[in-house]
């Protein structure tokens, strides 16, 4: 190749204190959505006994996913995120009212992703999920479940 790209993998919420030095020196980063959310919540998701603590659309995780996207929009940073968040249509909407553009998912859950994205007003969810960054909830998931039959989003 005549140029050779590099990337990081952000799959420890500690590099979030990084970001300014980490996008001088790569051209993309990728969101590893499951290493990345069990870490952030100090909790095993396949542990029944603390699996509770782990929800991909609590506010905490939401305002951590979002700090990364307006960040790597700021510097001009190609971003991507992979994991189990990007094949579940109300995860992927969120996160594209995030600001993520590029999702790594199954095969199987391409489908059901792309028919959400047809029917997403995404000016309308970004306006929506503003207003719910310091929401008190331990899940946004039902409030985002709302927006989506609200707007007719095929979730």
């Amino acid at each position: 190749p005549s140029t050779v790209r590099a990337g990081v993998m952000l799959e420890v919420p500690g590099l979030i204190f990084q970001l300014p030095a980490l996008t001088k020196r790569v051209d993309f980063i990728s969101v590893g959505s499951n290493d990345m959310l069990q870490f952030l919540f100090a909790a095993d998701r396949g542990n029944p006994m603390v699996a509770s603590r782990y929800d991909d659309l609590a506010p905490a995780a939401i305002n951590f996913l979002g700090q990364v996207a307006r960040h790597c929009a700021e510097t001009q940073t190609e971003l991507s995120l992979c994991g189990e968040m990007a094949g579940d249509p109300l995860a992927a909407m969120t996160l594209i009212g995030l600001g993520y553009r590029n999702l790594s998912m199954s095969a199987p859950s391409i489908g059901p992703v792309k028919a959400m994205v047809r029917s997403l007003d995404v000016g309308a969810l970004e306006s929506y999920l503003s207003g719910l960054s310091q929401s008190p909830a331990h899940s946004l998931r039902e409030k985002l479940r709302a927006f989506a039959a609200d707007h007719g989003v095929m979730v």
